[in-house]
């Protein structure tokens, strides 16, 4: 029997990097690190991993993140409705996804 995974943030799940200090929305996830492990560190590939849309004043830029690095960012519920109209495609559900990617 395998162990199943399972992600802690979903798509369009607002969150923030523990370390890095930026906040963003999850665009994706990897149910394990999708690069070479070696790449990892000391950081385990054997967790979700996430595609995070930071977005800042200057822009936006994707990170990808460890789960045991993202927590739920208790300060910033929603998106701004400028930052989604600018960034986003939303479904009826509610879910987001960048404007150069199709919603899962």
């Amino acid at each position: 029997m395998t162990d199943q995974i399972v992600a802690k943030f979903g798509l369009g799940q607002i969150v923030r990097h523990r370390e890095a200090a930026f906040r963003g929305v999850v665009i994706d996830v990897d149910p394990v690190f999708s690069g070479n492990r070696a790449d990892t560190g000391s950081v385990s590939p054997d967790q979700p991993f996430y595609q995070v849309l930071a977005l800042g004043a200057e822009g936006g830029f994707v990170a990808y993140a460890p789960e045991d690095a993202l927590e739920h960012d208790p300060e910033l519920s929603a998106v701004t409705r400028e930052a989604e109209s600018r960034w986003f495609n939303v479904d009826s559900r509610g879910r987001y996804a960048p404007k150069a990617h199709a919603i899962h």
